[in-house]
């Protein structure tokens, strides 16, 4: 398959992938957010101002005002009734307002000092109270108490006309700062209406964004996700033939032809293993064929084949017995090697049909306890151990699942080669050690005998492989090649320790658990490629 075959359409909307569109909506979405928060934020430092102003400033102006007017009015009232009467009562009155009335000039210079319209009324209720106060209002305070004052029924009319003024100064004023309260009143009442507004638009706005981002994610994700997974569940099922559908952003189309184009190598590889398994079958039935041509070997080696011999060997030493007076000792000599090499034979073919049975014939696995299969071995050996004075001792040895058979074939020839292989001037020395390695278990078996080289750590091991002449040391040459299988055959591995100088150390590792059996290794692997190809 191409590249071209999973290319997206170029140009257009098309071409967006996943990640383009998740960054235009996120940008889209922040930058709408960011204007309805801005507007918000005005709006509500807006209302915070006309709120302030009305609360702090036009409020307080007007009471201040309409108590300046209170302040101004009780020094008519106490001036005319001191003008009247001389009585010094009166005049408290008027000295009380006049305190009242700077205080409230004071506040209201204060409050409107950014108001300079208000700040003219407000020097025309001073200019029209001191005009007042200077010509009518002063010289009648000044009078002596005791008599009504000359001034009075003087300057009446003319005090009536200057407190007149000051009346319509003070209308004026209250009127302009009550207008000025009014008018933000209103405007909060409509900048609050329009809060109120932008705020509900504000969250219908963000309402049909989230709904804008959840439908443009199941439309651009979860619905070509959905097919993709449908279609992947239809091919598991077993139609491998089902193509699968592109839909959605560019980068979820290829990821469809990528799985698509998959599919159509699976089903390649498919076809393929088919036809290894069925290979695999006609070998597994030659191999069957085979197996059951090596039982009939076994079968004719074990009897038809040692019963010659037996023969050979009986008749020679019955020759021997009979003539051995009339034969010279060249004769003799030949009729021993003669049964020498019979009985050597049979050996052979005894350990080799042992060899051949390992994992054939013995392959019952159960719980096995390691230090009692030890101790039938060592019962095995009594007599050479008792006969060389060897020396055995063993760590506290686990519980496997193994063939017992087999394990007590190991331990048997383990220990036998070590009491074999013994030096000449000393005893036999032995130790099994045990200790757990991960999943395995690593077992030694150290001796103190005439130890094996570093050129034969390998040989060792290999069938009727022997160091030493027949003579030197009696055997066959199997016995740690039957070791090497054995082992293998229980998941682990032997090996000679070419660290170790005083003596041999042979080390090997087996599995707790038994591994698969080699005949089940055969068919399912060709049948797990085919699974996994549809996978």
């Amino acid at each position: 398959m191409s590249s071209d075959d999973t290319r997206p359409p170029a140009g257009g909307l098309s071409a967006w992938t996943t990640r383009r569109w998740l960054r235009v909506g996120v940008a889209v979405s922040l930058a709408i957010l960011t204007v309805l928060g801005a507007t918000g934020a005005w709006i509500l430092g807006r209302t915070g101002t006309i709120s302030n102003d009305l609360a702090d400033v036009r409020s307080p102006a007007l009471s201040a005002a309409l108590h300046l007017e209170s302040a101004v009015l009780n020094q008519e009232t106490g001036i005319r009734g001191y003008g009247l009467t001389g009585s010094p009562e009166f005049k408290g009155p008027y000295e009380q307002g006049r305190l009242e009335q700077d205080a409230d000039i004071r506040q209201l210079t204060k409050l409107l000092q950014d108001d300079a319209a208000a700040l003219e009324d407000l020097g025309a209720v001073r200019g029209a109270v001191e005009r007042w106060q200077d010509r009518i209002a002063g010289p009648i305070a000044a009078s002596p108490p005791g008599s009504p004052s000359p001034a009075a029924s003087e300057r009446a009319t003319e005090g009536r006309t200057a407190f007149d003024a000051v009346r319509v100064a003070l209308a004026r004023q209250q009127e302009r700062l009550r207008a000025d309260r009014d008018r933000a009143r209103n405007e909060l009442m409509s900048t609050m209406t329009l809060r109120n507004w932008v705020f509900g638009a504000i969250a219908v706005l963000i309402v049909a964004l989230a709904a804008l981002v959840f439908e443009g994610l199941r439309r651009g994700i979860r619905i070509p996700l959905e097919r993709l997974g449908a279609d992947a569940r239809v091919i598991a099922g077993g139609d491998f033939e089902h193509p699968i559908a592109a839909t959605g952003p560019a980068d979820l189309r290829r990821l469809s032809a990528e799985i698509d184009f998959m599919r159509r190598r699976l089903v390649r590889e498919l076809a393929f293993a088919e036809q290894t398994r069925l290979r695999l079958d006609a070998q597994a039935a030659n191999l069957e064929r085979s197996n059951t041509e090596l039982e009939q070997f076994a079968y004719v080696a074990s009897h038809d084949l040692q019963e010659p011999l037996r023969k050979v060997s009986s008749f020679t030493q019955l020759l021997q017995r009979r003539y051995g007076g009339q034969l010279d000792e060249r004769a003799s000599r030949y009729i021993d090697f003669a049964v020498d090499g019979a009985n050597r034979m049979q050996i052979l073919i005894n350990d080799l049909l042992e060899f051949s049975r390992v994992g054939r014939v013995h392959n019952a696995h159960h719980s096995v306890d390691l230090d009692d299969v030890l101790e039938q071995a060592l019962s095995a050996l009594s007599i050479s151990v008792e006969e060389t004075g060897a020396t055995i001792t063993h760590d506290r040895l686990p519980t496997l699942t193994a063939d017992p058979t087999q394990i007590g074939m190991l331990w048997q020839n383990l220990i036998s080669n070590a009491v074999k292989f013994r030096r000449p001037d000393e005893p036999p020395r032995i130790h099994v050690t045990a200790s757990p390695e991960g999943e395995l278990w690593r077992f030694t078996v150290t001796d103190n005998g005439i130890g094996i080289g570093p050129e034969y750590v390998d040989k060792v091991f290999v069938i009727f492989q022997r160091l030493h002449t027949k003579d030197a040391y009696p055997g066959s040459g199997i016995g740690l090649a039957m070791c090497k299988k054995i082992v293998e055959f229980h998941g682990g591995t032997i090996a000679v320790d070419p660290d170790h100088r005083d003596g041999a150390r042979i080390t090997f590792t087996l599995a707790t658990q038994p591994p698969p059996e080699p005949d089940a290794l055969v068919i399912p692997q060709a049948t797990r490629a085919g699974a996994e190809t549809t996978s």
